[in-house]
């Protein structure tokens, strides 16, 4: 999630206005997470439970992931624009990457549980990042088309790996586990769940980074709209093509359903853990069209979207810790203990929350409240951010 997206010292608003308009929905998801009734025992694309509107609900949210993940690799191009060192580069994106691991371990898991054991542990996107900028610290050393046809041959070719399924917990295991293959591991009293493999979203910053060559001066703003405008339909009709016959790239087959709504809920589930052909495709193909069709787009009516776009890791952090606390709020409300939304391993075991939440209706709403009470506080940060050059440390934020 880092902020560095310029040429020279101008941002690059499109960028800002996509990155801060997919954190918009990513709040969504995660206050159904923390307000759907029953929401952290069910699964909301599961054909056979959900509804039409839980889906798309949760299925919308499905870009905000790959987008992070691809404008990290493109802000990593940027950042080494300024500077005349490669291995200055190097460092900064090792040194983010360590930071955001240690992150991910400590402030943003114990956002995720409020448990001061840590029992419950889950690695998600900011893993992932982490992860994946410590590794493009050492591709950086390549030239960019190397690195992105690097990226182009994961983001291809990883569901190849697809049969490959271990279930110990040896070293070997373990790294299958961090590269490819979920898994939630069972250690005494502790939960780890590892979510996001990494290996393709390391494909997909990969892809970012090289999609960079496009934001340098010399290349025009006309062809990089026509470029991007082109690959982004390019892969659209490549999804349609692949997923319409079942073809290579997705584990999970769609199908005719009983009613026409359920036929296309099948048809768009693909598969995010870990992010599939057919899932990156259908998420990063919009994607490239909206850069190009907001490459001109009026900043006075974007200001509120993009101010979220220029404070993304200070957004996570404080929109996780503020649904939590209100999910609190939403417990004593309705009578029960607070307590029951400290989410250790414990917690997460016993199912006491299946018969806690809200109507979907009503998780609209306080997605709402959340998206209106966290604007003036990215605006105070980004002015902040901005006043504050000297401040080194307000880059790894």
């Amino acid at each position: 999630m880092k902020t560095a997206d310029t040429i020279g010292k101008k941002r690059i608003t499109s960028i800002d206005f996509l990155r801060g308009t997919v954190m918009i929905i990513m709040a969504l998801d995660h206050v159904r997470m923390y307000f759907g009734y029953g929401t952290w025992y069910s699964d909301p694309t599961n054909l056979s439970t959900t509804t039409p509107l839980l889906f798309f609900t949760r299925r919308i949210t499905h870009f905000c992931a790959p987008v992070f993940v691809f404008l990290t690799g493109t802000s990593a191009f940027l950042y080494g624009l300024n500077k005349t060192k490669t291995s200055q580069v190097a460092w900064y994106l090792f040194t983010r990457g360590i930071w955001l691991v240690f992150a991910e371990l400590t402030i943003v898991n114990f956002a995720w549980t409020f448990d001061i054991t840590f029992s419950f542990r889950i690695l998600q996107v900011i893993w992932a990042i982490g992860i994946s900028l410590i590794l493009l610290s050492a591709l950086i050393f390549l030239p960019v088309k190397v690195i992105f046809g690097i990226g182009v041959i994961i983001t291809l070719g990883h569901n190849l790996l697809d049969p490959i399924q271990v279930n110990g917990t040896s070293i070997s295991d373990l790294i299958w586990y961090v590269l490819h293959q979920p898994n939630t591991l069972f250690l005494g009293d502790t939960i780890v769940s590892l979510v996001y493999p990494v290996l393709p979203w390391l494909g997909l910053m990969a892809l970012g980074y090289g999609f960079g060559m496009y934001y340098t001066k010399d290349y025009k703003e006309e062809s990089r709209k026509r470029w991007f405008l082109g690959i982004g339909f390019g892969a659209v009709l490549l999804f349609l093509a692949l997923r319409g016959f079942n073809l290579y790239g997705e584990p999970r087959p769609w199908s005719t359903q009983n009613t026409s709504i359920f036929t296309v809920m099948s048809f768009l589930n693909t598969t995010k853990y870990p992010p599939s052909l057919h899932f990156l495709l259908m998420t990063m193909s919009p994607a490239l069209i909206f850069l190009s069709l907001s490459e001109k787009v009026q900043h006075r009516f974007i200001t509120p979207v993009v101010v979220f776009g220029k404070a993304p890791f200070f957004f996570y952090i404080i929109h996780l810790y503020l649904i939590h606390a209100l999910a609190m709020l939403a417990l004593v409300f309705t009578g029960r203990d607070w307590h029951e939304y400290i989410l250790s391993a414990e917690a997460m075991g016993s199912g006491t929350l299946s018969s806690f939440g809200l109507r979907l209706e009503a998780v609209y709403l306080v997605w709402i409240l959340v998206i209106v009470s966290l604007y003036p506080l990215c605006r105070w940060y980004q002015k902040y951010k901005e006043n504050s050059p000297a401040k080194w440390w307000l880059r790894y934020l």
